[in-house]
């Protein structure tokens, strides 16, 4: 086998295709203004297009971007298309943020995948693989796991014995897979996250911090994303639960016998004490953090550095360090942030009433 698949097809912007503004309107379902034949091979946005770039308009905000750009083709909503500035084409689209979307995967195809087993690759017994596996170079695979079909192990995996991997899974150079997990279909994990060691969890005793042993699992479910550096334990007795279509961002940190619903977004540097269940669709923003066997309710979202040391009602926006709801934060801050002129006030009453009377 070659080495894992290249995925150098991302140079600064170009893609590996070209495609004309007529052939891009029939794709989105939108209408041409000016030259149908212009043609674009990347994607950019209006700060930086230049003509052989496809960039879009949703935004009134960011029309004075549209005057500076020298685009090839401009995906614009309707109500912006009359906005001042050059592109040899534009199309006129409901959506130009989901047209833009959905002529990513056109330009920029997928590598294409190479099934096979590098030769530096080491593979335990008892090994199970399913059709068209892809396995890079350095590779480790203890005893007895299981691989399921079109999942592509990147160079410097590990696999822990007895871990249970699904189909058209993609691990990304220096993953690390303890024994005791299990990835379900069309789960993506970033390169250096470490899914299934053991939970920070010990009993002081006989002087000594003793360790509680970490017998439960690491379950990840179907189409789970995991960023880079990111770290899931195992459960102490219970099991860690990822559950599908949920997005994890780089550099989160869930401990053991955490239960994260599905669909749930949970982004940068998040940090998840034990034993907290966060309930289907919950946002957790960056660096927030969530103390021991709490539960975030389903649907709430959880702003950006938020402390949270109480349970969250599901569907609320709480934020703030200690979490409140969110109004009530802000408003707090704001009552903060007029003390300084209220003390200087209460500092100028109290001389006036301290100096003595000059007349």
């Amino acid at each position: 086998m070659a080495d894992s698949p290249d995925r150098g097809a991302f140079n600064g912007g170009e893609g590996s295709r070209a495609l004309t503004a007529a052939s891009i309107a029939a794709s989105v379902g939108g209408t041409v203004i000016g030259d149908e034949t212009a043609v674009v091979s990347g994607i950019a946005p209006l700060d930086r297009a230049q003509s052989h770039h496809l960039t879009f308009l949703a935004s009134a905000k960011y029309a004075p971007l549209l005057a500076a750009a020298d685009a090839g083709v401009l995906l614009v909503a309707s109500e912006l298309a009359e906005t001042p500035g050059s592109a040899r084409a534009r199309i006129v689209v409901a959506n130009p943020h989901e047209a833009m979307l959905s002529q990513l995967p056109v330009l920029y195809p997928a590598p294409r995948h190479v099934a096979g087993i590098h030769p530096t690759a080491l593979i335990g017994r008892g090994v199970v693989l399913g059709d068209a596996v892809a396995i890079g170079p350095y590779v480790v695979i203890g005893d007895g796991v299981r691989i399921g079909a079109r999942t592509n192990l990147h160079s410097h995996v590990t696999v822990g014995a007895g871990v249970v991997i699904g189909d058209d899974v993609e691990l990304y150079e220096g993953v690390t897979l303890y024994a005791g997990s299990s990835l379900g279909d069309r789960v993506r994990v970033h390169a250096g996250a470490r899914i299934g060691s053991d939970g920070f969890g010990y009993v002081f005793r006989n002087g000594a911090h003793e360790k509680i042993p970490h017998v439960g699992r690491c379950v990840v479910e179907r189409d789970v994303e995991i960023g880079a550096n990111t770290t899931i334990d195992r459960g102490s007795i219970d099991d860690t639960v990822i559950g599908a279509g949920t997005r994890i961002d780089n550099l989160v940190h869930i401990a053991h016998n955490v239960r994260v619903g599905r669909l749930c977004l949970i982004m940068a540097q998040v940090g998840i004490a034990g034993s907290v269940q966060v309930e289907d669709g919950a946002i957790l923003a960056g660096q927030v953090g969530v103390a021991g066997h709490l539960t975030v309710g389903k649907g709430a979202r959880l702003a950006g550095q938020a402390g949270v040391i109480g349970d969250i009602p599901a569907g609320e926006t709480w934020s703030g360090y200690p979490a409140r709801p969110h109004k009530e934060a802000l408003r707090a801050q704001a009552a903060m942030f007029r003390l300084p002129a209220i003390l200087r006030a209460l500092e100028r009453l109290v001389r006036a009433r301290d100096e003595p009377d000059k007349d």
